[in-house]
């Protein structure tokens, strides 16, 4: 992916963001929930990554826009001397479930884009990569919807999102798609650009097969339950951790 062993490395656990490649199963029974869009903002986050003890510095950039009926999310990852490495893109309706994709695309660094398609008309998930095909059912998300569809529902759900409550949704990748189930964890301090900031920690439950694979999400009730902070991680060998730095309304 890059002439530096290094960096290469580096840069590969940057793309594993997402948890790796999904592993193909059925999609689940439409779930209705209450949600509030947060308002739309640009995010400035600072970028950590660590891998077999070397760490690399950098920026992640998020752009949220929802009103009219519509909604977009586009997020660059940048690093040093790699400049752009990942570009996340992820627009579409919002209807009866929230956020309802329409196209989901994945550009990493030297690699051609890939998308995800949710085809309203077909009822119908499919994808650039791969001939997998799912059916839609509503409420279907993609891995750069689904953090934004996550803070909406939280802010709807008032008490009911509590510690020890699961949320599941239906997730696509590049080439297709799983349920990725998170679980309310607990109300903790978070240090970010915009000082010490109250947050509730959902962890998204590791599969069966990938149980060293964790993803935390930070979310801000106080600061419009925007996610102030992530943080992936494979085992000890490898971590991504992202910071809020900077938030402006739009």
């Amino acid at each position: 992916m890059q002439r530096f062993a290094v960096p290469k490395s580096a840069a590969a656990l940057l793309l594993a963001l997402a948890l790796g490649p999904a592993g193909a199963q059925d999609s689940p029974a439409a779930v209705k929930r209450a949600f509030e869009l947060p308002p739309s903002a640009d995010l400035h986050y600072e970028l950590q990554a660590r891998q077999r003890g070397f760490g690399l510095k950098g920026e992640a950039i998020v752009t949220w826009r929802a009103g009219d009926g519509k909604y977009s999310v586009n997020a660059d990852s940048k690093v040093a001397v790699l400049g752009t490495i990942t570009e996340d893109r992820s627009s579409g309706a919002v209807d009866a479930y929230g956020l309802a994709p329409a196209e989901f695309v994945e550009k990493r660094i030297r690699k051609d884009p890939t998308t995800a398609t949710f085809d309203r008309e077909a009822k119908a998930l499919r994808f650039s990569e791969s001939k997998q095909v799912y059916p839609l059912k509503g409420g279907e998300q993609d891995r750069a919807s689904i953090t934004w569809q996550l803070a909406a529902v939280a802010r709807g759900a008032g008490e009911k999102f509590k510690p020890g409550s699961e949320w599941p949704f239906f997730v696509a990748g590049r080439r297709d798609a799983e349920t990725w189930v998170f679980k309310v964890v607990k109300r903790e301090k978070v240090r970010t650009g915009l000082g010490e900031v109250d947050a509730i920690l959902v962890s998204r439950q590791p599969l069966a097969d990938k149980k060293d694979q964790t993803l935390d999400v930070w979310l801000a009730p106080q600061h419009e339950w925007y996610p102030v902070k992530l943080r992936y991680a494979d085992g000890e060998k490898e971590q991504i951790e992202q910071t809020l730095n900077t938030v402006t309304k739009r």
